[in-house]
């Protein structure tokens, strides 16, 4: 229970890279000895969510700079392997589905509403790997993702990131529903790998003083 409620302030985007996973207020907050705590942590180092530091203490994952375009390449030609296979899998009612969750993601992008937005997003591309067809690929391509929550999630802080966003996927969507799955794949490696240079321009901004 401990570790699924800190992975999901992780997630979503509550507890930031770097932000310090303190054992002694944990245990604290949820009334229990360090021992569960220090187990959770553990789990959540396992999971690529948390970094454990000699003498120092554990803290959400920050990854370098190469760290992470390694991630993200990765995870752009998942999620575009996602897109093809779904422009080719999704048909009838499947289709209508993908653009209704699409569509249900417009007024939170319009008002900048990140939490509603961060929420809808996850659902947005959880119905990629799934309308794939492949359940490896879906299991792979969601514990990429998870690993990688803490950095995506900082890219709805960047001027308008949920309006453009949104956009982005509408060109996905389009690609899918059109069942061009090249089109597909490539919008969605480009959305993938703007969300990398969204992550570098808000790390950039809250490293000046």
């Amino acid at each position: 229970m401990i570790r699924e409620a800190l992975a999901d302030r992780i997630v979503h985007g509550y507890l930031k890279p770097g932000d310090p996973l303190d054992e002694t207020s944990l245990a604290a907050e949820f009334g229990v000895s360090r021992t569960p705590i220090r187990e959770a942590l553990r789990q959540l180092e396992t999971n690529g969510l948390a970094l454990s530091r000699p003498h120092r203490g554990a803290i959400v994952t920050r990854l370098s700079a190469v760290q992470l375009d390694e991630t993200f390449v990765v995870m752009a030609e998942l999620e575009a392997l996602s897109a093809r296979l779904c422009a080719t899998a999704l048909a009838g009612e499947a289709l209508h589905r993908l653009q209704s969750l699409h569509d249900g993601g417009a007024e939170a992008a319009r008002a900048g509403d990140v939490a509603a937005y961060r929420l809808h997003n996850e659902r947005f591309h959880a119905a990629i790997y799934a309308g794939s067809g492949n359940a490896f690929l879906q299991e792979t391509a969601l514990a990429v993702r998870r690993r990688l929550a803490p950095f995506r999630n900082l890219q709805f802080e960047a001027f308008r990131r949920p309006e453009l966003s949104h956009r982005e996927h509408a060109v996905i969507v389009d690609a899918i529903i059109a069942g061009d799955g090249d089109k597909a794949a490539t919008a969605m490696r480009d959305h993938i790998l703007i969300v990398r240079e969204a992550v570098d321009l808000v790390e950039l901004a809250e490293a000046r003083p």
